[in-house]
């Protein structure tokens, strides 16, 4: 304890930590008893806790013995034993006696080991090294957010911080959480997870340092299971703060999920540093980090997706759905090879070729069209390019999906080469004259303006496919640099049937008549049509004797159901020519 004496510059009144009294008593007590604002009472709290000591504030003699007195009963009252005393100013208070800033404990003058003006230490501690001193600041417990951050900024005023923040798409959230899990996650001075009290409110910086009723309360962390077409799914955290350090800056991160009522979720990455220049600059080479940690992580790049904001049944949060597609090989593909050449000229010659045309200084975006009736072979044809472009992001997109557009193209931007698959695109490009209202026609304009807002030298491929072509819109159609080649998907000839009835017929022993008989019998049927003969005749020869021998009753028994017995319309629906016999 120090003893009461007069000074004529005036007196400091000195808080001692006794390892007992609450926090929060310290606080209110500062609040009640010297007038310190929340902020000022919490700051000066944990300076009480980590070294030991704090000075409340300078008085003159008669103040500060008044307000020791009163702290000291209100102490007494509360039933507790923190230490109040006053000393020479702090100027004095240096050259008499110090208290180790870690373990708290008084030392004189010659045991204190001084480092610039920031800290003293003793000689235990300095020995004990930075184990103790580690280990010491991970056990800090808090309650609240504002508390931490007030500890980790060292009593700094509010408006001394700055926070800057980036908000990324709910499709990259799995890039964002790798990017930050890099970044960020690796030795923090400390992290905690963060209650979110209010679902479509964004947790920010500027709300963590409130205090009162709506502080926000520390709390376990939560992730989300992000499924990104691997083994594992990506854990994303919800929300999250992260104290560190770098040099003698101190900085905060957090990482707060971003809902917006009608909009598509995303993940927001905010920095808050000391107010002034080498802060601003810190936190512009964090983002700038940010950014190519983003760029390099690319979860999805390379795999078959499409937008989705639905769970899947393992309780896995997806956003971005991707497509586990088995290969398929061009001898796979069942179309006339003057049809299969154009095809492979149109996009794997092209894309092979990209780097040379780029030099020549021609565009390296393309637009193609399969076109052909239901059935025939298109999505099949896009899982064969798609097969054949491993380097590529493949995006399918339906018609009922052209409202999420921008969400689709910004990912073809970011994955690119990218292959843009949209199905159906006679739904939403039909002939203006068939529209039925604005809403259709501003599908289109989107569609059109998307494909014209990108830079000549996208590595972007679009792909539509359409049941009717006769219907697509002539700007869609007719300009170059949108479509630049149609190619037809047609009808299987006699040859194709043959390939086809072996390709989907593969489990079955089939003589060659049978499969002559078949061809004969299918003339003008779709692909589509063949596989469900095949996979009937393939059940008709399990009821008659379980065998892998397919025979000429399986045979007629699966064509009859499919042509005659359940009517015309099945027919159309089977995807099979009226004429059969």
């Amino acid at each position: 304890m120090i003893d009461l004496m007069a000074d004529p510059e005036g007196l400091a009144v000195v808080l001692e930590n006794d390892e007992s009294t609450p926090v929060e008593f310290v606080v209110e007590l500062l609040r009640s008893a010297f007038g310190k604002s929340a902020t000022e009472a919490a700051a000066l709290a944990e300076q009480v806790g980590r070294q030991g000591s704090a000075i409340s504030g300078i008085f003159p003699s008669a103040i500060a013995k008044a307000l020791v007195s009163e702290a000291r009963d209100r102490i007494a009252k509360g039933g507790h034993s923190l230490r109040v005393a006053v000393a020479p100013t702090a100027a004095e208070m240096a050259k008499s006696a110090q208290f180790c800033s870690f373990c708290g404990k008084r030392v004189s003058a010659d045991g204190a080991h001084m480092r610039g003006m920031a800290a003293t230490i003793c000689d235990v501690c300095l020995l004990s090294g930075t184990g103790h001193i580690s280990e010491s600041v991970k056990t800090k417990q808090f309650k609240f957010a504002h508390e931490a951050l007030a500890w980790h900024f060292a009593g700094m005023p509010q408006d001394q911080i700055v926070a800057t923040t980036r908000q990324f798409p709910g499709h990259m959230r799995a890039d964002v959480q790798t990017a930050v899990d890099k970044l960020f996650s690796t030795s923090p001075i400390r992290f905690f997870g963060v209650y979110e009290q209010h679902r479509y409110e964004t947790l920010t910086f500027a709300a963590l340092t409130k205090d009162g009723q709506h502080a926000a309360t520390i709390a376990p962390a939560q992730f989300q299971d992000v499924d990104v077409g691997d083994a594992r799914p990506v854990q994303c955290l919800n929300n999250g703060l992260w104290l560190r350090s770098s040099g003698e800056l101190r900085y905060a991160v957090v990482l707060s999920f971003h809902r917006e009522f009608g909009q598509e979720s995303g993940s927001c990455v905010e920095i808050a540093v000391p107010v002034g220049e080498r802060g601003s600059q810190f936190t512009r080479d964090c983002f700038e980090a940010l950014e190519q940690a983003i760029n390099a992580s690319r979860s999805y790049r390379g795999k078959v997706l499409s937008l989705d904001s639905e769970n899947d049944y393992r309780g896995r949060s997806k956003g971005v759905l991707v497509h586990r597609l088995p290969p398929v090989a061009r001898e796979e593909v069942i179309l006339p090879e003057a049809t299969l050449a154009l095809l492979d000229r149109n996009v794997l010659v092209f894309v092979k070729n990209r780097d040379g045309l780029r030099g020549l200084g021609q565009s390296t975006r393309k637009g193609i069209l399969l076109y052909g009736p239901p059935g025939a072979g298109k999505t099949h044809t896009i899982r064969y390019l798609a097969s054949c472009l491993p380097g590529h992001t493949t995006l399918i997109i339906t018609a009922g999906q052209v409202a999420l557009l921008s969400q689709y193209m910004s990912l073809a931007r970011l994955l690119q080469p990218a292959l843009v698959v949209i199905e159906d695109v006679d739904l939403i490009a039909r002939s203006r004259e068939n529209m039925d209202g604005p809403c259709e026609e501003s599908m289109l304009n989107r569609l059109l303006n998307e494909m014209d807002g990108l830079k000549e030298d996208a590595d972007i491929l679009f792909l539509f496919t359409t049941n009717r072509p006769e219907q697509l819109e002539a700007a869609l159609a007719g300009r170059p640099g949108r479509i630049d080649q149609a190619i037809e998907v047609p009808a299987p000839d006699a040859n194709g049937r043959a390939k086809l009835v072996k390709l989907y017929g593969k489990g079955l022993q089939l003589n060659e008549t049978l499969i002559e008989e078949a061809v004969r019998r299918t003339e003008g049927v779709s692909a589509a049509f063949i596989k469900e003969l095949m996979r009937r005749a393939a059940q008709a020869s399990l009821v008659r004797g379980g065998d892998q021998h397919a025979t000429q009753p399986d045979f007629t028994e699966a064509l009859d159901d499919m042509l005659f017995t359940g009517g015309r319309l099945n027919v159309k629906l089977l995807g099979g020519a009226q004429d059969l016999g």
